[in-house]
């Protein structure tokens, strides 16, 4: 039997972003089966760890702890003047999300954003021009490289 799937406040819907899946599998942390599983993204020398930790033990910081692992780049955060208690809890206690490159985990007004999943073509095309400028500038691109892209 399943338990219902709690909440992460800086990832809204990790299952929707397929990094939480129904399983009946067994997590190796803390020997349950919950119904859920994480299957993305770790950053540990653990291999076990990947695919078989309940979203629970990411969720209270035990699965970070005993596998010595991460789910987030805390450097992105670091960068930006996030304070630590927010960046581990983004990095240890947060499921991460899959992307073509690094993740780059996005900060705001002193505290790290919210993942709603990725942008869709539409939500790119109909952004602000500020908003594109400064990807424009954040990548070194002309606007050439930006109607191309």
């Amino acid at each position: 039997m399943s338990e219902e799937l709690l909440q992460f406040k800086y990832h809204h819907d990790p299952v929707r972003s397929e990094v939480i899946v129904a399983s009946g599998g067994v997590c190796v942390c803390c020997g349950r089966a919950r119904g859920y599983l994480y299957v993305g993204p770790a950053f540990t020398t653990n291999r076990e760890v990947r695919d078989n930790v309940c979203p629970w033990c990411i969720a209270d910081g035990s699965a970070a702890q005993k596998y010595d692992a991460t789910f987030a780049d805390a450097h992105p955060l670091a960068k930006a003047g996030i304070a630590r208690a927010i960046a581990d809890e983004v990095t240890k206690r947060t499921p991460g999300y899959f992307c073509w490159q690094s993740q780059q985990w996005q900060a705001h007004c002193g505290d790290a954003c919210a993942y709603h999943g990725d942008a869709t073509v539409e939500d790119i095309a109909n952004a602000p021009r500020v908003a594109i400028e400064a990807w424009k500038a954040e990548y070194t691109m002309k606007e050439e490289d930006w109607n191309l892209f």
